[in-house]
């Protein structure tokens, strides 16, 4: 019986747990915090989008930062697992739009709880308000080995060890990069660490103030290169204003695909990164124009400051009225053809300028970890040290928005438990 050690208690770390002490394995799980799956607790805003419905060769396609890796761990464990694995601990999930799960009482902790009663139930021991301070490894024929770990209190030996630390992304779930430090200090290579699924700052902070806490549905968004005249990404969906900026779902997912972006610090800087925002993408311009004028008829002795009201939220309006530059006393009657196009214009082209990303303490993921080269796919073990398997946010892997950073966790975490 291998004594295996799992560094980290989150969804990576609880699924390795299980699945390595089902395969007959002694199991021990060392974590910080005073309690596992912390921040399992706040995702999907306390309700825990569990995974997403697709099709897992779409998960691929839904995860920008190195898709093609997890393609052999999807295959092994997929999202019709993780929903069977809460069936068997007795909680039903439900489907909502956009091919979210979430379970069907709307609370994490009741994912958490199918989690944390497994692992009772097997018996795997736990250590907690504990830290790994060094992974400890030994040369055999030449090769690195895993043969323990080493916390502030003890030594532990082991014959393999399962990091699962997660990323850097909500510190104060415990999540601060410390496995990123084990991971070099046995001779791996982190990439760059950078926010992602983020909120993004612009530059006129002024309209994002009026704007505060407007949510909006149904838009659609674009991101531009206004360097090269190149659109970096476009979704559809919700969004929300902040006193900073941008957020909502496809203001994270389109963060994923920035922070990829070739010199996206230089273009921040000098304003080249474009927001642009349809606020009705399902009226085309000349649509558009037959509603605003059927709107006017109805108000056509009103001053235009009151003619908007049921076609845009009323904290809206009088931004797009400043921003179309029309007098907003003005009768609706007076308004000419040029100012009504001046209109659309600001409804279907709302630009915003980005000035970057929010500070990493409030990104969802992480993009960036431990190189995926160093990694074998199939099994999840280090290519650097024997014994030593890597699971969840600290790969180099990161998704849009939509459950599938999740299911990255179990799966990874799955295929590192079964070979360890």
């Amino acid at each position: 019986m291998n004594k295996v050690i799992v560094i980290g208690g989150g969804p990576a770390g609880m699924m390795a747990a299980i699945t390595a002490k089902e395969n007959k394995n002694d199991v021990l799980i060392i974590e910080k915090n005073n309690q596992l799956g912390k921040k399992l607790l706040i995702t999907g805003k306390g309700r825990c989008n569990i995974t997403s419905s697709l099709e897992m060769e779409d998960f691929i396609k839904n995860t920008p930062g190195n898709g093609m890796f997890l393609y052999s761990a999807y295959q092994q464990y997929t999202n019709k697992d993780i929903i069977e694995f809460l069936k068997q601990q007795g909680l039903e999930v439900k489907e909502e739009r956009g091919n979210r799960i979430f379970p069907i009482t709307d609370k994490s902790v009741d994912v958490l709880k199918c989690f944390t009663k497994k692992i009772k139930e097997l018996n795997i021991e736990i250590k907690y308000n504990t830290k790994v301070q060094e992974i400890l490894t030994a040369k055999v024929n030449g090769e690195n080995i895993v043969i323990g770990v080493r916390t502030e209190k003890e030594m532990i030996k082991a014959s393999k060890v399962i990091l699962a630390t997660g990323g850097k992304s909500y510190p104060l779930t415990g999540s601060t990069g410390d496995g990123y430090k084990l991971a070099e200090k046995v001779g791996h290579s982190i990439t760059e660490i950078k926010p992602s699924l983020v909120p993004l700052e612009v530059y006129d902070k002024t309209e994002c103030k009026e704007l505060q806490g407007l949510s909006l549905k149904n838009i659609e968004i674009k991101l531009i290169d206004k360097e090269k005249n190149k659109q970096i990404y476009e979704d559809f969906g919700e969004m929300l204003f902040t006193h900073f900026g941008v957020s909502g779902p496809t203001i994270l997912s389109s963060s994923a695909h920035l922070v990829r972006y070739k010199n996206v610090d230089t273009l921040f800087h000098e304003k080249k990164i474009v927001l642009k925002i349809d606020l009705k993408p399902a009226l085309d311009e000349k649509k558009l124009n037959d509603r605003i004028l059927r709107d006017f008829e109805e108000v056509k002795n009103k001053q235009f400051k009151n003619s908007l009201d049921k076609l845009l939220p009323q904290k809206l309006i009088p931004v797009i009225i400043k921003r179309s530059k029309i007098n907003p006393q003005k009768q609706v009657n007076e308004i000419t053809k040029k100012e009504r196009e001046e209109l659309i214009k600001q409804i279907k082209d709302f630009e915003m300028i980005i000035k970057g990303f929010r500070p990493i303490e409030e990104a969802i993921i992480t993009s960036g970890g431990i190189k995926i080269k160093e990694i074998n796919p199939k099994t999840m073990e280090s290519k650097k040290v024997k014994g030593l398997y890597l699971a969840g946010e600290i790969i180099d892997v990161d998704s849009y928005t939509g459950g599938f950073n999740l299911q990255i966790a179990y799966s990874t975490g799955y295929v590192a438990g079964l070979n360890s």
